[in-house]
């Protein structure tokens, strides 16, 4: 494994952004050079000592990549739309170095012997570093209360309508997931009978042809409140950490606010696509953007921009959810849920800092920081000496139009006013200019210090 110095470079890391350089020698950060302490004669005796080659980045910006903690890869069981090495492909290009893939895949990942089939793929297939939740369900509570000895990531729990038998029915049931994970537990906060009510209600104005833009209408945000609520009433009452899954509506956030006030073993995170569109965009993209919980106002997605800038909201992912674009069609209950996104997420924050929305800092806080602090991962997340070398190379005054490298083959949106030109996976170049790069990048399996 080569040892490179990246020269040249815009450093975003840790609040601050400077000019300076990172050395990387066997995948690891082995120095990082903040120019302004430095005189020439000292950087460049630095790189004569290093004896190894130096990337100009002509000052363009590299921050820590991107840990995405919201991710569905499809396998097992729906490789037709994607798998964990066309999406963890795509994740690379876009400057995502790390996931943590979900379990509702099919059959659902419930046991430790789940666990270990998708590690063992992984370990073969993936370009990016991976990690995976364990799916609480009404049969597993013992693997729940030993999740930590698996290599979880963390435990989900569905609190709405999931795949397979990924659910936990009635109170009693979610109280003692809650007092006995070991892990943080991931909540996805729906209520399914609200949402059962909406959809008796519209296919007796619609039949079974309800139109995409009712979507909001059906998973609506009294649904996401009435089942946030409850998910921080557990978890007040039971000491457990909650992280509350793609926050949707500015509700849920006075809520975690009020909650994160009196406990910090709350927090919440949103994607990418509450913080970009809102119900005014399903007439221009239709079923593309039909995503659980539904996209919804105007107003939602100004207050979860508030809320990511006054630290609300701790982190923002994907929700990358493939689907063919067959499966998106037929309406409103035909249209499968999911958007493709994990390629584009950081692109998309890079439009919102220049729309003057967040800093660079912050977006690299929300994306890469937090989340490694927040699930505990370590040695990645920052551009730290001793920490590995996962790094992302960005033009800001570039544009760019990059092919979906997603197995589904689209996303709503591929054209931006930026490109992701380099991303480093271990110290390896994993993609250049939106491609994959063949050679010897290859994802780690994360380890957590908790």
């Amino acid at each position: 494994m080569a040892a490179f110095i990246l020269e040249n470079a815009t450093i975003i890391n840790e609040g601050l952004s400077f000019k300076g350089g990172i050395f990387v020698k066997d995948g690891i950060i082995c120095d990082v050079f903040d120019y302004e302490k430095m005189d020439d004669r000292l950087r460049e005796s630095n790189l004569l000592m290093q004896g190894c080659a130096a990337i100009d980045l002509k000052w363009h910006f590299v921050a820590p990549g991107v840990i995405d903690t919201h991710v569905h890869f499809r396998e097992p069981g729906a490789t037709h739309k994607g798998c964990i090495a066309t999406e963890s492909a795509a994740a690379v290009v876009g400057g995502v170095t790390s996931y943590l893939d979900m379990p509702n895949n099919d059959p659902p990942v419930t046991t430790a012997e789940g666990l270990k089939a998708k590690m063992d793929i992984a370990a073969r297939d993936s370009l990016a570093n991976y990690g995976f939740y364990l799916g609480a369900s009404d049969y597993n509570g013992d693997q729940v209360t030993l999740a930590d000895a698996t290599g979880a990531c963390a435990v989900k729990v569905f609190l709405g309508a999931s795949t397979g038998n990924l659910m936990v029915h009635g109170t009693v049931a979610l109280g003692r997931i809650f007092a006995r994970s070991p892990l943080l537990i991931a909540a996805h906060c729906e209520d399914s009978a609200i949402i059962d009510a909406n959809v008796a209600r519209f296919i007796k104005l619609y039949g079974d042809d309800i139109p995409v833009s009712a979507h909001p209408a059906i998973r609506t945000a009294a649904a996401c409140m009435s089942s946030t609520r409850q998910a921080v009433d557990l978890a007040l009452e039971t000491g457990a950490r909650l992280h509350i899954m793609h926050v949707s509506t500015a509700q849920e956030l006075d809520l975690i606010a009020e909650a994160m006030a009196v406990s910090d073993r709350i927090t919440a995170e949103t994607c990418v696509q509450y913080l970009w569109f809102d119900d005014s965009d399903y007439e221009q993209y239709g079923a593309q953007i039909k995503c659980n919980p539904a996209i919804k106002t105007a107003a939602d997605r100004r207050a979860l921009c508030d809320a990511v800038r006054d630290g609300v909201i701790k982190t923002i992912s994907t929700d990358h959810a493939p689907h063919l674009l067959s499966e998106k069609q037929g309406g409103c209950l035909q249209a499968a849920s999911g958007i493709p996104l994990v390629q584009y997420s950081l692109l998309m924050m890079l439009e919102k800092v220049k729309e003057g929305l967040f800093s660079l800092p912050m977006v690299v806080e929300k994306m890469c920081h937090a989340p490694a602090r927040l699930f505990f991962i370590d040695k990645r997340g920052f551009i730290r000496k001793g920490y590995y070398a996962d790094l992302v190379v960005f033009d800001m005054d570039r544009p760019s139009d990059v092919a979906p490298v997603s197995r589904c083959g689209w996303s709503p949106l591929t054209r931006f006013s930026s490109t992701i030109e380099y991303t480093y996976v271990n110290g390896c170049l994993a993609a250049r200019d939106g491609a994959p790069c063949a050679g010897e990048a290859r994802g780690m399996q994360l380890n957590y210090t908790r």
